[in-house]
């Protein structure tokens, strides 16, 4: 199967400053992937790459099948929220879902107002007057009546408050299980992460640090609290460190490793981030 996204060697820089380098990586269809990293990482730089909106310096990248933005039937198969969940301040919900309508050739309107009408949403309320939350699900509905077959969010719950996050990420999964959509969620919160995606991308110091199904990337990392001393000869210290008398390690091991418990996602994804940025300095 073609995977959904496909880059090989991406880079991307700007004058002096390199925003991602050597990435190559491998999206299969019908995933929710995390897109996790630091402030700076190149996250909205590959976002910016897949959907078209930037070129790259070197490398390639493919988006279901053909280049970015290749054209308007291309365009109308990738769904976009960037990170401010853009509205319209002056024009109503139903102002929003009537303009999808007319640029989007595959405009699902029955599941855009079926969905104003689950959240509650007023019709005739300006997007200006919503709430943060509200706004992130008006985009949202808008990106998913679209019926792309790629949805691409940078950070879209950044700067809302925990109850609005929550119910966004409980209906992204949602949707993306009954439109069988493959989702690129961008972000910076590795706890929101873990609850919806199965793919990850970990991204820092501008390269990819660690990519995979989510389900294979915590069978063979382990937490490891004292001495790491007579680990398997195939098992690699992701990171480490010390706090007050206790040592605590990142192993990653295709074999168990004795008196070690299994990592968390948000324990791997922040071993390999750590250990870019300390490698970067």
């Amino acid at each position: 199967m073609t995977p959904v996204i496909e880059t090989a060697g991406l880079t991307k820089r700007y004058r002096h400053t390199t925003a991602l380098a050597d990435c190559s990586v491998r999206v299969p269809a019908g995933r929710i992937v995390g897109l996790v990293g630091p402030n700076g990482a190149g996250k909205t730089t590959l976002l910016g790459l897949t959907c078209g909106l930037i070129a790259p310096t070197a490398g390639t990248i493919s988006v279901l099948g053909d280049r970015p933005a290749a054209g308007a039937a291309q365009l109308a198969r990738v769904g976009f929220v960037a990170q401010d969940a853009p509205a319209y301040a002056t024009l109503s919900v139903a102002d929003h879902l009537r303009l999808g309508a007319r640029l989007n050739p595959r405009w699902d309107m029955p599941l855009a107002e079926g969905r104003v009408r689950r959240l509650g949403l007023d019709p005739a309320q300006k997007a200006g007057r919503l709430s943060g939350g509200q706004r992130a699900q008006l985009a949202l509905t808008v990106a998913a009546a679209k019926r792309a077959e790629l949805l691409i969010l940078d950070e879209p719950v950044a700067a809302l408050d925990p109850l609005a996050r929550n119910a966004f990420l409980r209906d992204l999964g949602e949707f993306a299980a009954e439109l069988g959509v493959t989702v690129v969620l961008s972000s910076h919160l590795l706890g929101d992460v873990e609850r919806v995606c199965d793919h990850l991308i970990v991204l820092a110091a501008g390269r990819v640090q660690l990519a995979g199904d989510v389900a294979d990337l915590l069978a063979v990392h382990y937490r490891l609290t004292g001495d790491p001393a007579g680990l398997p000869a195939v098992a690699e210290v992701v990171h480490a460190e010390t706090t007050g008398r206790d040592r605590t390690a990142i192993v990653r091991s295709p074999e168990p490793v004795p008196g070690a418990e299994r990592a968390s996602l948000e324990d791997v994804g922040l071993a390999y981030m750590t250990r870019a940025l300390e490698g970067h300095r």
